[in-house]
């Protein structure tokens, strides 16, 4: 855990988390401080920066500034919780499959591969069509095509860890199963779920930004940067900052997470192999 709390001092470690910093504190402080009402019409659309308004306006009239500050709390909270959501889904279907001897193993994984050869923007055309657009389903279908590459990850280092001595005496000792999982073979593969963690979210951002763009998630008037870019597209010879700003955010927030997630991968090493936390535990 020092190393893993370690790649803050790194330089990687401290760009990466000023960047995530910087955009967290606009979207969190940004509905707060806004100018205007983000839906209120104050001005002709396409108008440049001038007249009191920063950034200029949007298509539609609106306050770029104010439209560029609420929405980014939206892109946050969507990549976060779709992330986790996969990780919950993955990681439980990689420990069951991976520690299974039995026909479940074969059927979780068939399943996850299926998956993983859809194409993820033709999943969410198909959703979309099926049950409708929305924040649910934004988060249910990105966690959806997500989750099997948590899950691949966490069988393999399963797979691996489950013929280890220290687990085999745990059986010996007649724990159970899901005692097994969660106290001798999850913390013996935390640091490749970890180090998996900073490219997932990084994915998250890009498919939850994606999906918005092409308007099968969030819908007007709500503010979100990806769907500012997809609505201001007409009117980029007017006003190139209503593309340019909210790109611009997403840009810091992806290489951020990036730069952050190298970090904690250097960090915690990649010569570590499942099992290094009870090798040292019984060699301690």
């Amino acid at each position: 855990m020092k190393r893993a709390r370690s790649f803050a001092r790194t330089g990687r470690g401290q760009i990466g988390l000023f960047l995530v910093a910087v955009v967290v504190g606009v979207a969190v402080i940004g509905p707060f401080v806004m100018p205007y009402d983000s839906t209120a019409i104050v001005g002709a659309p396409g108008t440049p920066p001038g007249n009191g308004h920063i950034l200029g306006t949007d298509y539609l009239g609106h306050d770029l500034l104010s439209r560029l500050l609420s929405g980014g709390w939206s892109v946050l909270w969507l990549s976060v919780a779709t992330t986790a959501l996969a990780y919950a889904v993955g990681v439980t279907i990689g420990l069951v499959a991976g520690y299974s001897r039995t026909l479940l193993d074969p059927i979780l994984m068939r399943l996850v591969d299926v998956i993983l050869a859809f194409p993820p923007l033709l999943f969410f055309l198909i959703a979309a069509t099926s049950v409708g657009t929305g924040k649910a389903t934004l988060v249910i279908g990105i966690a959806i095509v997500l989750a099997p590459g948590v899950a691949r990850i966490v069988y393999t280092a399963t797979r691996e860890v489950s013929v280890c001595a220290y687990v085999e005496a745990a059986v010996m000792r007649g724990e159970r199963t899901w005692s097994i999982l969660r106290r001798e073979v999850l913390p013996n593969i935390s640091s490749y779920i970890i180090t998996n963690l900073g490219l997932t979210l990084t994915f998250s951002i890009l498919l939850v930004a994606s999906v918005n763009f092409l308007s099968l998630g969030l819908q007007a008037p709500a503010s979100n940067w990806a769907l500012m870019i997809s609505e201001n597209r007409p009117i980029l010879k007017l006003n190139v900052w209503a593309i340019v700003a909210p790109a611009g955010m997403l840009a810091i927030l992806t290489i951020g997470v990036n730069l952050i997630g190298d970090a904690i991968t250097d960090a915690l090493g990649r010569s570590d192999g499942p099992g290094e936390f009870n090798r040292a535990k019984w060699a301690g």
